[in-house]
């Protein structure tokens, strides 16, 4: 089964290619599943206590993967901003692994809408979670993008009907 890639940024830390220090990852929609998806592995750069990835990545992952599900419709202006998260670290999420990142909408109401994400290890073990209350975000507030609004309609896939 296609896989449709998701947009990019320029700086963002989650998947700008233009940060130097951020983390690149690429999501892609999984219809089958109705979710989105990322894989990646984090070096012990990433780490707190050694072999561990910092929770703070973790729950940046967990955002940026939850707040992408709304564009599985493909509908990619429809980005939002997170008002609230609440993150579970279930068990710890080792550095140097592959990981799988999930997110899927639990409801949409337009402007809001309610997510979630995962964090799973190797052996289908989900070390963390979160659920996350998303808002559009303001024109005034897109207004600004620039240069990362242009990359993010370049790097839009193009869906056929």
């Amino acid at each position: 089964m296609k896989k449709l890639r998701q947009p990019t940024s320029l700086r963002c830390f989650a998947c700008g290619k233009n940060n130097p220090l951020g983390l690149k990852l690429e999501w892609f929609n999984d219809y089958e599943n109705k979710q989105i998806e990322t894989t990646f592995t984090l070096s012990d750069d990433y780490c707190s206590y050694p072999g561990t990835v910092h929770g703070g990545i973790i729950a940046t992952i967990l955002d940026e993967t939850s707040g992408r599900a709304i564009l599985l419709d493909n509908d990619f202006n429809r980005l939002m901003v997170t008002l609230k998260m609440e993150v579970v670290y279930k068990h710890n999420t080792p550095t140097n692994t592959p990981l799988k990142a999930v997110g899927r909408v639990i409801r949409d109401g337009g402007s809001r809408a309610q997510v979630e994400g995962e964090i799973i290890l190797p052996d289908g073990t989900v070390s963390a979670k979160c659920t996350s209350l998303l808002f559009k975000i303001p024109q005034a507030v897109k207004d600004k993008w620039g240069p990362e609004a242009e990359e993010w309609a370049r790097t839009t896939p193009k869906v056929e009907e």
